[in-house]
């Protein structure tokens, strides 16, 4: 196992979500880190780290339609966007967010149910050497989404 993802996973398992998304966060120029679940028209956010108020530990929910995690879910594939402005993938998206890079979650039959991200309503130069540490990421958070819900990537 990396470094890096033994460490996510020893935060994880020994200071909690909060404390492994800040180190994921660390790692980025992006302001937010979070885990969110889809459920049906809803992303659900699970867990966020906010750089600028790290004692907020949850966000918003938000409509999937507003969102480049429901872009995540469709493709089931990791998404960068580092200026949505520039970016054709962003066009169909409405949102304030300007960078975003995120992973799926997937449950243990490969569907996703979920994306672990970091993002930020200013433009950021996303390391994308670090694309392989959330995707490690994402599969150690699988168990902690529990959806419970019939979960849908495709709105």
């Amino acid at each position: 196992m990396q470094p890096e993802i033994q460490e996510f996973s020893t935060l994880l398992r020994t200071d909690g979500l909060h404390a492994a998304l800040q180190y994921l966060n660390s790692r980025t120029p992006h302001r937010y880190t979070g885990v969110f679940r889809f459920d049906g028209e809803m992303l659900r956010n699970e867990a966020l780290f906010d750089r600028y108020e790290p004692s907020v530990q949850r966000g918003d929910d938000v409509p999937m339609a507003v969102t480049y995690c429901s872009l995540v879910g469709r493709q089931q594939a990791p998404l960068e966007i580092q200026d949505a402005s520039t970016d054709s993938s962003a066009q169909q998206i409405h949102t304030s967010v300007v960078s975003y890079c995120g992973v799926p979650i997937l449950d243990a039959s490969g569907s996703p149910i979920g994306t672990l991200c970091h993002y930020d309503t200013q433009r950021c130069q996303e390391r994308t050497a670090d694309l392989p540490l959330l995707e490690a990421a994402a599969d150690l958070l699988r168990g902690r989404l529990g959806a419970t819900t019939s979960i849908t990537a495709t709105n």
